[in-house]
């Protein structure tokens, strides 16, 4: 039997579990492609939905990337499931040339770029994606194989930013997170309800595609959806603790010496090296003006600051728009100047390739 036949429906008692913290939410647009995770989540969140006697309205959105031919079939399906369901729905497009490289990344940007204009023009304050444990595996994979750091590793966040918006009270949440891709299959054939399928899932271009042929091996020897998705969670609650050790030491090691210069004293080398690299790195995003900052850089600058700390020399390095400068034993980070970063264009080109310290990986393929 596949995993699908051996896996359980999602029952009624679980709902609750699912969306039960978004009961009192202003309002809920769901991400809806029209594959099996986007339809499991507009079935369970319509079912959920239905059985409050007040609760958030919910408005379904399927994003048209013009990528494929069978999209506008498909975003017609749902919104005619989305009807059935009582649930409002919309069909946003993704206009204009697609990149020739980066493509999913770019894809993920403008679908989320969207979703976020479609939830503020329906006074929505949360955006529901299908992400699932089999997704939160992958992603996992995918970090690691790029050599994330300890931040990446933490994976999918069931609540968090959405990504690319500068709205905090917009929240991005992820209810199947928990879930396996199989229960909402299971779920979907006992209700007899169809779903599209996106042939990129499988495309070897991609690499969340190869990195999926790859979990059947890996679940054999242990290493399943399951245990990567426990590791991240545990990476995430060692993530928040580090956070908070570096929240105190910027509150005891930071100066603002001006709007954008910041100093920061010695005790930085004492520091432990991870705390001291998370809060060097907040100061070059807070003061810097070209992006996230490669890990493998700022380790190399923080080793490269520590050096000349504790030997009491000068240093001068320029990072991701930030001139960081070590003198008398103090660290001082500001704005670089233009000029100075104009005549470092090689090395600025170099700054965003490889992991970044906070990694975004995800697929364009219907959920």
């Amino acid at each position: 039997m596949s995993n699908a036949e051996r896996a359980e429906p999602i029952a009624d008692a679980e709902l609750d579990g699912l969306f039960g913290a978004l009961t009192h939410a202003r309002g809920l647009v769901l991400a809806v492609s029209g594959g099996p995770d986007s339809t499991a989540l507009l079935h369970l969140a319509a079912r959920w939905r239905h059985g409050l006697a007040t609760g958030p309205a919910m408005l379904a959105v399927t994003v048209d990337h013009g990528l494929r031919p069978e999209a506008k079939l498909e975003a017609a399906a749902v919104k005619a499931f989305a009807k059935q369901c009582g649930i409002a729905h919309r069909t946003l497009r993704w206009t204009g040339t697609k990149p020739k490289s980066r493509l999913q990344q770019t894809a993920r940007s403008a679908r989320y770029r969207l979703l976020a204009e479609a939830a503020v023009r329906f006074g929505a304050d949360h955006i529901l994606t299908a992400h699932t444990i089999d997704d939160q595996a992958e992603t996992l994979l995918i970090r690691m194989s790029r050599g994330s750091g300890l931040t990446g590793l933490a994976g999918m966040a069931p609540v968090g930013p959405v990504p690319g918006s500068a709205d905090a009270s917009l929240r991005l949440a992820r209810p199947l997170l928990g879930f396996a891709k199989a229960r909402l299959i299971a779920t979907l054939d006992r209700a007899g309800i169809g779903y599209a399928d996106d042939p990129s899932n499988r495309d070897p271009r991609f690499t969340r595609a190869r990195i999926r042929t790859l979990m059947p091996g890996l679940s054999q020897e242990g290493l399943d959806a399951r245990r990567l998705s426990q590791l991240a969670q545990r990476m995430r609650r060692a993530d928040m603790a580090l956070e908070a050790a570096t929240d105190a030491a910027w509150r005891a090691h930071v100066t603002q010496a001006g709007p954008l210069r910041l100093e920061v004293d010695r005790r930085l080398s004492e520091s432990p090296a991870e705390v001291g690299i998370r809060l060097l790195g907040r100061a070059i995003a807070r003061v810097g003006n070209e992006g996230a900052v490669e890990l493998a850089k700022l380790e190399a600058l923080h080793g490269a600051v520590t050096a000349a700390i504790a030997a009491k020399q000068r240093l001068r390095r320029t990072l991701a728009g930030a001139l960081v400068t070590v003198a008398k034993g103090r660290l001082q980070v500001e704005r670089a100047p233009a000029r100075r970063r104009a005549s470092l264009g090689g090395q600025r080109r170099g700054l965003n390739q490889g992991p970044t310290l906070l990694p975004q990986i995800d697929g364009t393929a219907l959920k």
